[in-house]
């Protein structure tokens, strides 16, 4: 009995020590886990640990779409894709072993098929400069993406990078959109002196729907058909956590400015070459976060298409928030996207609104957000209409997030 009673004092022992902690640890990429987080387990030496953690998400969508010209004869519903949804609910776990380990797994029960496995990683680190990351993560490209998923400025992404682009052929087999998000690979990343961290790594290039291999090599340049994805970033703060509106990360000045770069060697089922080039800023400046993000991509189609036209996208978008109290964040967002491509006049112009209401101590999270998409510079009606085909004009999002 007294030796039951001496290991039961010993695991509480360690479990307050883990939850008093200072630091944040943001690379389970869905929820900061810090000194709220209570249940943390961790050998005396700080050599092992398991930590695990839970996030869901419920949203109400309102979504009004255009008529985009059609006569109304057609019953064509304006109001679609509206209600309730659940688009996350993850359980999963992270850790360290051996003092040079990290690894993490989570599964996300709102998902099927592929998704279900959200992310499956350990990373290798002996030391700063260098580690090898292996498994299922976020590739290195997007600031927006890279951020922790409980911790986004607004419910929904930038549509400049979830909007698959347009293209003048019938293939649907080529919806390429500019963001990669989850993949399968492998990845080395380190820190280079104070300042600099790099990642560069090699991906299925096939997004996170799935979790086979299924690539061959390239007929026209006779590599092996993966995502080559590549990313600097300079923090001569520190390090900057993922973060974009924690209101226990409010006494913070962390400023990081990345550039990545990234081929997808036939992608699009075999169809498409396409490049990525990325620019972002990101600053924490107490109670306030400005972000910001430039990203271009070229698709050309390789050469068992038969087609010799190449298509460029380019978009976009700034960012703010700020906490006007000790739990609630305002934020806006400026979102622009040139979908139909640089060979046509036109994009797509999309200002957003939002708040955040953080209920302390409860693990909760109040988000509501409103999207209008215009349309602007269009040569012809037509061009106008297609553009924003399968976007709404005007959207709403109202979300209620608990996380452990």
């Amino acid at each position: 009995m007294k030796t039951l009673y001496i290991a039961i004092l010993s695991i509480i022992a360690t479990l307050t020590a883990a939850a008093q902690t200072d630091t944040y640890d943001t690379e389970n990429g869905i929820v900061t886990i810090g000194a709220d987080r209570m249940f943390q387990i961790e050998s005396k030496d700080s050599k092992f640990s398991f930590k695990p953690y839970l996030m869901m998400q419920t949203t109400g969508n309102y979504n009004y779409y255009d008529d985009e010209g059609l006569d109304k004869a057609y019953n064509q519903d304006n109001i679609a894709n509206s209600g309730f949804s659940f688009p996350y609910a993850v359980l999963g776990f992270t850790g360290k072993a051996y003092d040079m380990v990290t690894y993490n797994l989570s599964i996300n029960a709102a998902k099927s098929g592929g998704e279900l496995l959200q992310q499956a990683w350990f990373d290798v680190r002996p030391g700063k400069v260098f580690g090898i990351k292996v498994g299922k993560f976020k590739t290195p490209f997007s600031h927006a993406y890279l951020t922790t998923l409980g911790e986004t400025l607004m419910p929904n992404l930038p549509l400049s990078l979830t909007a698959t682009t347009i293209m003048p052929y019938v293939l649907n087999a080529v919806t390429p959109k500019i963001g990669t998000g989850f993949d399968l690979g492998i990845m080395a990343h380190g820190q280079l002196g104070k300042w600099w961290g790099y990642e560069a790594g090699l991906f299925n290039g096939t997004g996170s729907s799935v979790n086979t291999a299924t690539k061959t090599l390239s007929d026209d340049w006779h590599i092996p058909s993966l995502l080559y994805a590549t990313r600097l970033a300079w923090t001569p703060m520190g390090a900057m956590p993922a973060t974009q509106g924690n209101p226990e990360m409010v006494d913070m000045n962390k400023l990081q400015l990345a550039a990545s770069a990234s081929i997808n060697v036939e992608s699009e089922n075999e169809s498409t070459n396409d490049t990525r080039l990325g620019l972002e800023a990101a600053w924490l400046y107490r109670k306030l976060y400005l972000g910001g993000e430039l990203y271009y991509m070229h698709v050309g189609f390789t050469e068992r298409q038969k087609i010799d036209d190449s298509f460029n996208y380019w978009g976009g978008y700034v960012q703010g928030g700020y906490f006007v109290g000790k739990q609630t964040q305002l934020a806006l967002r400026y979102d622009f996207l040139d979908r139909n491509g640089t060979g046509k006049d036109g994009y797509l112009n999309m200002p957003a609104v939002g708040i955040n209401y953080f209920i302390k101590g409860a693990g909760l999270k109040l988000s509501a957000m409103y999207q209008y998409v215009g349309r602007c510079g269009h040569a012809t009606q037509l061009d106008r209409d297609n553009d924003d085909i399968g976007l709404a004009k005007h959207s709403a999002c109202v979300m209620l997030q608990y996380t452990f």
